[in-house]
């Protein structure tokens, strides 16, 4: 039996698992999370990682008879040089969307599957991590439009301090490569890693 575990609490994440037909729980990682790389693939690759690991360490010693399928992810904004989180505030959320309008960024997610299997006498452990960018190009919004975007609240929890997939759909002009990373998890690669394990 394959038990598969998110380590993410974002709603977005699981609609995606949800959407292409994964059963899952979850297990929100909630350790500090420690930068140590300055490349955006490399970020992305490390924060997923620490999040997957977190969890794994809960299932090390659970469900001894099971594989265990542990999903990380984290996705961060890269505007020119500038590295976009989750805004702290309105203001922080104003200031990136300020940035990010009219031009184009990139959307960089890294995943990191941990694979945790019963072997003879010890489990056996695998890891798996990797990063998809997107190409994100921006129509102009005018500071008003910024400001009404922000007051709706649904920037304060994104990456880059928008959705996407919500009300700043009216705003994006064209996109080069996975949709789906931009919401938060490019779930096909996603699939195609475990379609090549056998474990779907």
């Amino acid at each position: 039996m394959i038990k598969y575990i998110l380590a993410s609490g974002s709603p977005r994440r699981r609609e995606l698992l949800e959407q292409v037909g994964l059963s899952f729980d979850i297990s929100q990682a909630h350790g500090e999370e420690i930068i140590t790389k300055e490349e955006p693939t490399e970020i992305v690759k490390e924060l997923s990682y620490q999040k997957a690991d977190e969890v794994a360490k809960r299932y090390l010693q659970q469900y001894q008879n099971d594989t265990i399928v542990i999903i990380g992810a984290d996705t961060i904004v890269a505007c020119g040089k500038k590295i976009m989180g989750k805004p702290k505030d309105k203001n922080d959320a104003i200031s990136m969307l300020t940035q990010l309008q009219g031009d184009s960024h990139q959307v960089y997610t890294g995943v990191t599957l941990i694979i945790l299997e019963k072997g003879l006498e010890i489990r056996k452990r695998e890891t798996t991590t990797f990063c998809e960018k997107t190409d994100v190009h921006m129509y102009p919004m005018t500071p008003e439009q910024i400001v009404t975007y922000v007051e709706t609240g649904e920037p304060m929890d994104k990456a880059g301090a928008y959705a996407i997939q919500g009300k700043c759909a009216a705003f994006i002009k064209s996109i080069n490569g996975e949709y789906n990373n931009v919401v938060g998890l490019p779930v096909a690669r996603l699939m195609q890693e475990l379609f090549a394990r056998n474990f779907v």
